[in-house]
């Protein structure tokens, strides 16, 4: 009191002695000292200005409908929140020289302000607040009286089936201009007219009012390999999105529409961010079924196709063919099952059961003997996928 010459309000005097005094709130506790023990002080009322948080907490009807305007004029959708601050640099010197003078760690006046404005916003929204991830951030800065916005992202999750040939996952961004547009990619920045995710991403987009999107899959089939079946798990990350409540069937019908039967999406469903992440993890910990067309450079016989259930563990050097983006290691990978049939002189239709991460093109190939073993060491003749089918992703 004597430092700030009694001009110091309940809150900010009470938040100084909230281990020391009973009371349900800071400003209570400030109320019960002057009762108590200074009598001799005129009451706050009789104070022009606190001097260490220069009146802020009398102005937190105004901060409320300051955010709440803001909320209202972005159309912004939400259930949880949480509240964060920027207080001017002289209130927080301020409140830092009378703690070092007075020698006490105590809440900080952000602590309050935030638990304080956050108790105003759930009484007048009736939303949860989130302290681990909420869907609004709603950040106060009364360093120049504004209020900004941090909306965290939308995730939507589904299984995708790719039904053409010769579409990437993810947009591919040309190798030549890395994306900024030239002669080569008819100044479109990208390797292939279209993906996977561009199939995908901007129904969602303008439906959530969202501002960019980001792909996720259980790992990615080649370019030139049909995802069939049940589909591929995905998840898509949607930036700063204004509406959460999507009608997810509509939707799957909209991507379906526009995707032409070249992509189609299954069983959406809202998602959490951790998702994100153990989507691309799962690919290795699955087993997947494919269809191979193979060519032979000889004919082989019934005997010859029953050594193919040899392969059983594989190990396989990084393929040469993606030497250039993956460490160069040995991986270990098991085959569940695998039958193999005649249907040409030279032709074979194989159905694989393997587990997840294994290069299906090099285990028939032999990719110049980085894997051991492979149909062609085990029929005796070069042997080269000439068409590939991802029949299921089993998570």
């Amino acid at each position: 009191m004597k430092i700030t010459n009694g001009e110091i309000c309940d809150r900010c005097l009470g938040r100084h002695l909230s281990r020391d005094l009973p009371g349900e709130s800071n400003s209570e506790r400030g109320e019960y000292a002057r009762r108590h023990f200074l009598d001799h002080i005129n009451k706050f009322e009789d104070v022009k200005k606190c001097k260490v948080c220069f009146g802020t907490f009398d102005n937190l009807e105004d901060i409320l409908k300051d955010v709440s305007d803001t909320i209202k004029d972005k159309g912004v959708e939400f259930s949880t929140f949480l509240v964060g601050c920027r207080f001017p640099q002289d209130i927080m010197e301020k409140e830092k020289e009378l703690q070092t003078e007075i020698q006490l760690e105590v809440e900080s006046i952000k602590k309050e302000f935030n638990r304080e404005l956050g108790k105003l916003l759930y009484d007048h929204w009736e939303k949860e607040v989130d302290f681990e991830n909420p869907q609004l951030v709603i950040m106060s800065d009364l360093s120049r009286n504004r209020v900004d916005l941090q909306i965290n992202a939308l995730f939507i999750e589904g299984r995708y089936r790719k039904l053409v040939r010769n579409i990437p996952q993810t947009k591919w961004p040309c190798r030549k201009c890395k994306g900024k547009g030239c002669e080569r990619c008819n100044y479109t920045g990208k390797m292939y007219e279209e993906s996977v995710e561009e199939l995908i991403s901007p129904s969602v987009l303008m439906m959530a009012g969202g501002t960019e999107s980001k792909f996720h899959g259980a790992g990615r089939e080649d370019i030139d390999v049909k995802m069939l079946g049940k589909g591929r798990p995905f998840v898509l990350e949607i930036k700063e999105p204004l509406k959460r409540d999507l009608d997810l069937k509509r939707l799957e019908y909209e991507i379906n529409k526009n995707a032409q039967g070249k992509v189609e999406v299954l069983n959406l469903k809202s998602s959490e961010k951790q998702r994100r992440s153990a989507i691309k993890t799962s690919s290795t910990d699955t087993y997947k079924t494919y269809l191979a067309l193979v060519e032979l450079a000889a004919t082989v016989d019934a005997a010859d196709l029953e050594r193919l259930t040899k392969l059983k563990l594989i190990e396989q050097r990084t393929p040469i063919r993606v030497s250039h983006r993956r460490a160069d290691k040995v991986r270990k990978r098991q085959i569940k099952g695998l039958t193999a049939t005649k249907i040409g002189e030279k032709t074979l239709e194989l159905k694989i059961d393997c587990e997840g991460g294994l290069y299906i093109k090099e285990l028939i190939s032999g990719d110049e003997g980085r894997t051991q073993p492979s149909v062609s060491l085990l029929l005796g003749t070069p042997a080269r996928c000439v068409q590939l089918d991802v029949l299921e992703v089993n998570i």
